[in-house]
């Protein structure tokens, strides 16, 4: 027995790393637990001892001293507790050296079953020791399963799960591919340890940086915002109380090299680097980058930036889908409204306003906007205040159909501004 127990305690020291002395601990625990099915009397009372050593099992019950013959188990004559303690006296007691095998099989079940729970129950304390202190850092680890869409992933000592909310959605995933991850938290709930990770985190963002930094990892350089849309991109605003260090180029790295490394690691998720500025004006200009903006006009408020950009920036202002919009009002904390600057709008561009607008109003077709702008109606307040014979061109727009233009954009008035007397 000795050698299989041998055996156990190496294995779980050596690959789960729990210490030796909690696992002997376990061990006595666990057989006393088990005794106390098997031995009669005195409560079931017995100590058991672990040789730190040999292993050897040693087990101990408390018995009564008395002058004639022991009734049980429980009691011991003076001649034989002399022999345990010279100083014995009838009516004390004394400790009487027990053998383990006749703890029964009942109770070798029962104490192997309780030192598993004694061995789970210090293998999760280990898991909880270790990873604690970890939230806001960088795992390493093997992905393992899958279950459902969570994934779940070998830390090495103890297991992290990746939810199908925290994952990248351009990112695949297959067992035994290694993958870092952002320790979100730890928590230590009676199921075990829980050790929630992220891939679509904004602070894995952060902390890759500060990896790959050295001006980020000893303050030179702060991050002051991170923005992200996980697996697209993302925008980061740096910021440095030096003037002679460039927070932008210190992130940026020698030909790009510190930042395609964090690219590389987000699965070619671009990254914008700004630099920060507490004046809004100046914040929203460098978010908005390469896109060249005409006039920054800020509402405190409602907290609200109205940006006006030429024709030709407009898209690029904007982003693919909004998604440089979007991030500029997530980085900065304030709504941002972008439009065309029409004052800087040459004559042309004026004109393909005017049509594009008229062709919006419900009951007035493109051809019909067009002929109305080339006889100088441009806005739904021109059109409204013509007679509608005056609305004729003899060509797109006859009398019939003036009247129904007119009531357009009566109606189209009416919905944008109320009513239109």
């Amino acid at each position: 027995m000795n050698s299989e127990l041998q055996a156990v305690i190496d294995y779980y020291e050596r690959e789960k790393g729990i210490d030796r002395e909690t696992l002997i601990q376990a061990v006595e625990n666990a057989l006393m637990t088990a005794s106390r099915k098997s031995i009669s009397g005195a409560g079931g009372e017995v100590r058991v001892e672990v040789d730190r050593d040999t292993l050897a099992i040693n087990a101990f019950s408390p018995a009564t001293v008395v002058g004639g013959f022991p009734n049980d188990e429980t009691e011991i004559s003076l001649l034989d507790a002399r022999e345990v303690d010279p100083d014995a006296q009838i009516g004390g007691q004394v400790e009487q050296r027990i053998d383990p095998q006749s703890f029964g099989r009942i109770a070798a079940q029962t104490a192997k079953q309780a030192i598993l729970h004694h061995i789970r129950s210090a293998e999760k304390g280990k898991i909880f020791d270790v990873h604690k202190d970890r939230a806001g850092d960088i795992a390493t680890g093997t992905i393992r399963r899958f279950e459902r869409n969570d994934v779940f992933v070998d830390l090495g000592v103890g297991e992290g799960v990746l939810p199908s909310r925290e994952r990248v959605p351009t990112e695949d995933y297959n067992v035994n591919d290694r993958i870092r991850c952002y320790v979100v938290n730890v928590t230590n709930p009676p199921s075990g340890p829980q050790i929630l990770l992220s891939r679509s985190h904004p602070g894995f963002v952060r902390r890759l940086f500060e990896l790959e930094v050295a001006e980020i990892a000893d303050g030179t350089v702060e991050i002051r915002g991170i923005a992200r849309e996980a697996g697209f991109r993302s925008k980061v605003a740096v910021w440095c109380q030096d003037p002679k260090v460039d927070p932008v180029g210190a992130c940026v790295g020698l030909r790009g090299i510190r930042v395609k490394n964090i690219v590389r690691e987000l699965g070619g998720e671009k990254i914008d680097i700004v630099r920060w500025s507490e004046d809004m004006d100046t914040l929203v200009r460098n978010s908005l980058q390469p896109a060249e903006l005409s006039r920054v006009e800020i509402d405190e408020s409602t907290q609200t930036v109205n940006v006006k950009v030429r024709q030709d920036q407009l898209s690029l202002a904007i982003g693919k889908k909004g998604q440089n919009a979007r991030l500029t009002s997530k980085l900065t904390g304030w709504k941002i409204d972008i439009s065309r600057d029409e004052e800087a709008m040459s004559f042309e561009e004026r004109v393909a306003l005017a049509i594009e607008t008229l062709a919006g109003v419900d009951g007035i077709s493109e051809d019909q906007a067009l002929a109305l702008v080339q006889s100088g109606f441009l806005t739904l307040e021109g059109i409204l205040a013509a007679e509608a014979s005056d609305l004729v061109d003899g060509e797109v727009i006859d009398s019939a159909t003036s009247d129904q233009i007119r009531s357009a954009a009566e109606k189209a008035y009416e919905k944008q501004f109320g009513s239109s007397e």
